[in-house]
Order: C-alpha cells, then sequence, then structure tokens
C-alpha cells in the first residue's frame, strides 16, 4: 500500500510539473510543491515538512526580516524635472486609441472573413513604438483545442492598430511576400506551447513573465519574454534579462537587458514594477514605520500606463500617493521600460481616476466614459489627455486634465478643439500656471512658399511651408484666424508655434501680413 501511495503522489507530481511547469530555482514557490509531494511519498511526514516548508518561506521572505532589501529592489529611484524629460506633445501623435478601441477594430477585422473568425481570435493587444510611430499590436490565436488539432501549422499572422488614428488598421498575414504562421503560442497545445516549448528546452531554471508578441522594425513578429529572478527569499521578482521566440520555428536568442535589440520595447514587466515602487515607498523607513506610524509612506495609485519620453524611449507611468490619501498624489514616476531606471517627479496633484472623473463631469450630459489618462507635456504642464467613450465603446470627444489642478479641464469632438479649450482653460489661471514658462514658444516673420488644404472629418486644415523653416509642416485651421483661408504662397505672415522637434507642427498664431483689412477702432480693441 505504501509503494501504490508513493508512485500516485510522484505520478501527481510529474504532471503539475508537466501542466504547471514550475520554476527549478530557489525562490520559486513550485518547486517546494514538487519537493514536499514527494518528501511526503517517501517519509510520509505530513506535519513536519509542512511547517517546516512554511517555516523557510517566512524568514527567507517577510518583510520584517527584509525591509531594506525589498526597498532597494527598484533601485536608486532620481528626483527629475518633468520637462526636461518628456518633450511638448506634438498634437498628431497623441495616443486617442485606447486598448478597447484597438479590441473593437481587431474584432470587426477578424469577423469580416468569416473561415479565419470561425477558427482564430485576437491575443492580447500591447502598445509599440515601430520607427517613431505607436501601434497597438495583438496576435491571431486558436480559439480553442480542436481547433489547434486541426489547424496546427499556426495561425495566420497578427494585428496592428495605429494608437493615433484608428482609420490606420490591418491584418498582416505575409511579410516580405511569405507568410506568417505563429505556431507557437500559449493558446496551443503540447509541444505547440509556447511556454512549454521554452520551458522544455533549457528555461526550466529560469522565472519566464510577461509574453508578449512585438515585430521588429522590418514587421517580422517575435515573443518577447521577460527572464527574471527572485531578489529577497521567494519574493522580489526582478527582471534579469530577455528571450526572444520566433513565432514559426521556435528559434531562441536570449539577451541581458543591456543588449537587447533597440526595438524591444518591454522588458521590465509593469506589474513588476508595481510592486518595486510600493516596496520602495513603503519600506524608505523601514518595516516598522510601514504599519505603525506610517511618517512618509507612500504608494502608487491606481492604474499604470505606457509613455514616450523625449529620448524616444518608452517608460511606465504611475501616479504617486502618500499613504491613505485616496484621491490626490504627491508627484509620480517614470520608470524606463527596458533598463528599470526610475525618476520621480514632486508634483502634487490629481490621481488618474479623479482626472477621468473630472473628464467625465465636463461632459456629463452625453453620458461618456473616460478612457484610463496617458500623461504628455503640454506648453509645459502635466497633463492627463484622455478619449471619451460612449456605451457602445465608440470614441466621442477628447479631455485634457491637468495633472496639478484637475478642474483645469478642455474638450472637443476633436484632439485640436480639446487642447484649444484645454489652453483656454490654462489661460484663465495664468497666475496659478504658466502656460509658457517652461516650453520654447517659437514666434516669426517669414513668406509662404508652399499652401495645401485638406478636409478631414468635415474639418478643413491648411498646410503651409515658410521660407524660414523649409523643413516644418506648419498646420492651422480658420478658428487660429480666420486670415489663414485666403492666405496664398508668396504671403509675408507671422506665425507662433511651441517647439517640440516635430516636422509636422500646429501654429498657435496666425497673422497674414499681406493682407490690407480696413478695421473699426472697437475691433482692433477686441481683437487686442
Amino acid at each position: 500500500m505504501k509503494i501504490l501511495t508513493s508512485t500516485v503522489i510522484t505520478i501527481v507530481a510529474l504532471m503539475f510539473w508537466y501542466i504547471f511547469m514550475p520554476t527549478i530555482a530557489w525562490g520559486f514557490g513550485g518547486i517546494f510543491i514538487i519537493l514536499f509531494l514527494i518528501g511526503y511519498a517517501l517519509l510520509r511526514e505530513y506535519l513536519a515538512i509542512s511547517t517546516f516548508i512554511l517555516l523557510i518561506f517566512i524568514i527567507a521572505t517577510a518583510p520584517m526580516f527584509h525591509a531594506t532589501a525589498y526597498n532597494k529592489v527598484i533601485g536608486e529611484v532620481e528626483i527629475s524635472n518633468f520637462t526636461d524629460d518628456i518633450s511638448p506633445v506634438d498634437i498628431n501623435k497623441i495616443r486617442i486609441v485606447d486598448e478597447g478601441i484597438a479590441i473593437r477594430i481587431g474584432e470587426k477585422m477578424l469577423n469580416e472573413d468569416t473561415a479565419l473568425a470561425s477558427k482564430a481570435t485576437h491575443g492580447t493587444f500591447h502598445i509599440q513604438k515601430i520607427k517613431d510611430e505607436l501601434y497597438w499590436i495583438a496576435p491571431v490565436v486558436y480559439k480553442g483545442f480542436f481547433k489547434w488539432l486541426h489547424e496546427n501549422k499556426g495561425t495566420p499572422g497578427y494585428i496592428m492598430v495605429s494608437a493615433t488614428n484608428e482609420r490606420d488598421a490591418k491584418l498582416v498575414q505575409k511579410v516580405d511576400g511569405k507568410e506568417i504562421h505563429i505556431k507557437y503560442q500559449n493558446q496551443a497545445f503540447f509541444s505547440d506551447n509556447l511556454h512549454r516549448h521554452v520551458y522544455l528546452n533549457g528555461y526550466m531554471t529560469k522565472g519566464l513573465t510577461d509574453f508578449t508578441l512585438e515585430i521588429n522594425d522590418d514587421g517580422y513578429p517575435y515573443w518577447v519574454i521577460t527572464l527574471y529572478d527572485k531578489k529577497v527569499g521567494f519574493a522580489g521578482s526582478d527582471a534579469t534579462g530577455v528571450l526572444l521566440v520566433d513565432v514559426q520555428t521556435g528559434e531562441m536568442q536570449e539577451y541581458s537587458i543591456e543588449n537587447a535589440p533597440k526595438w524591444v520595447d518591454r522588458i521590465q514587466p509593469s506589474d513588476f514594477i508595481v510592486t518595486q515602487l510600493n516596496d520602495w515607498g513603503q519600506y524608505k523607513k523601514g518595516w516598522w514605520n510601514s504599519f505603525a506610524s506610517q511618517e512618509g509612506v507612500l504608494t502608487t495609485s491606481a492604474g499604470i500606463s505606457l509613455v514616450y519620453g523625449k529620448d524616444g524611449r518608452s517608460y511606465w507611468y504611475t501616479g504617486i500617493k502618500s499613504s491613505g490619501q485616496e484621491t490626490g498624489t504627491v508627484g509620480f514616476t517614470l520608470t524606463d521600460t527596458r533598463t528599470k531606471k526610475t525618476h520621480f517627479y514632486k508634483q502634487a496633484g490629481a490621481a488618474e481616476r479623479q482626472a477621468m472623473g473630472s473628464a467625465e463631469g465636463a461632459v456629463k450630459n452625453y453620458g461618456y466614459n473616460a478612457t484610463f489618462p496617458i500623461l504628455y507635456n503640454v506648453s509645459g504642464i502635466a497633463t492627463y489627455i484622455m478619449t471619451l467613450k460612449d456605451d457602445a465603446g465608440l470614441p466621442k470627444m477628447y479631455a485634457f486634465v491637468s495633472v496639478h489642478d484637475h478642474t483645469i479641464v478642455g474638450t472637443g469632438k476633436n484632439v485640436k478643439s480639446a487642447l484649444r479649450a484645454y489652453k483656454s482653460a490654462l489661460s484663465s489661471k495664468g497666475n496659478v500656471i504658466s502656460v509658457d514658462s517652461l516650453v520654447n514658444s517659437v514666434k516669426a516673420y517669414t513668406v509662404i512658399t508652399r499652401f495645401a488644404r485638406d478636409i478631414r472629418n468635415g474639418q478643413t486644415l491648411y498646410y503651409m511651408q515658410t521660407r524660414d523653416e523649409p523643413s516644418k509642416v506648419f498646420i492651422a485651421d480658420s478658428t487660429i484666424s480666420e486670415e489663414v483661408i485666403i492666405t496664398k504662397e508668396g504671403d509675408a505672415v507671422q506665425i507662433a508655434w511651441e517647439e517640440g522637434g516635430s516636422a509636422f507642427v500646429n501654429i498657435s498664431y496666425f497673422k497674414n501680413m499681406s493682407l490690407s483689412l480696413n478695421k473699426k477702432t472697437e475691433q482692433i480693441k477686441k481683437e487686442e
């Protein structure tokens, strides 16, 4: 009977190993479950073994013994100036397509192909920067076991949806004229399962997480998997490198964090960063202070999002608030998604949910819902920007909300009108916030060398190039000045804009100096 029991438990342990693929290394709990089962099968000392394992776990992991170690997992947190790291917003590259909208577009694209929709669906969408443009990327994946069994050569391609233009979306099934089939994926089974394929080919002893599809600059997809270790006993998960897996062949290439290809955006998992920031804020003055007086204890606000700095690199953004504080924040952090270098910006303001409430309140008659906000630099002001959607998930309006003061809100039916409303609201609080104090505002007298117009969504936009800024295309509409309507090449103009390094620039002021218009004194005073 004892032999039979031991055999059954050993079989259970092996099944657990194959199905759940526990990391066979110190600090990972799965290995101790296996050891416990084997130990119980051999020794039958259930109570003694379980007590011993529990004791090891507590001593190795409990914050009361390792508060300083938890505090330091994030590394050095540098106090920084927001405008030094985040360049002024480029109005043409604001993220107005959130994950929910990307999912709706992806589902519509798949449903248009009845044969494909019957056997496949989309995987998780992740945002990625591709040649200076932001896209939501998601793999096409199997719907279930029988679909995989029948079509196990792989699902056809991936979906990409622009984060700045919902009309820019496509199902990519070929790269360089060759079909793409995602054979290895976590929705596949047995040896085709991505996690199991990696695990059984040399990675049983390393932590694996954050299985993300990213595409290189040529459009070829790879699975990007974070390798991680434990820094504090059985806790303190920390990225150590990245593994790239060819979606079709299963070939693997491991990289250190420093040597990962430049097109890889995500090495640091967002949940790792949130945990590490909370440990940094909670244990700054030790374990006892963290639950007794809680002096100086900080915690992250609800939610995290990915933003891009003026260096072109991606960062995890989250608000930071004092312990027990429900709405406001004492600042926010930006953490490099590759290196984990973290910057802390001490600026009291509104938490993300509070800002979403302000945006929804500004259009409460419509009952729209705000997407989770993205942080931008607008005229030197840290600003939340979000899309307002109806109950069907369709984008209807856009909102800008000041991080510093969530009562400063600008909304509009398009991004440009929302920005104008926001700048107007900022100007009305000029004694509190200086709109132009922290950005490079440029004014120039010049001559129009090229001039064109385009109608988009019922709005006429005017595009112009000038003699003195030939590398830039300036954009305006009639709300900036009615004079732009009758402007032509060769006209002398005065324009103003905020310099953010973009080739396409939205004008904030326009005056046609070649026009001779007679105005009454009252009109001149009104314009001034």
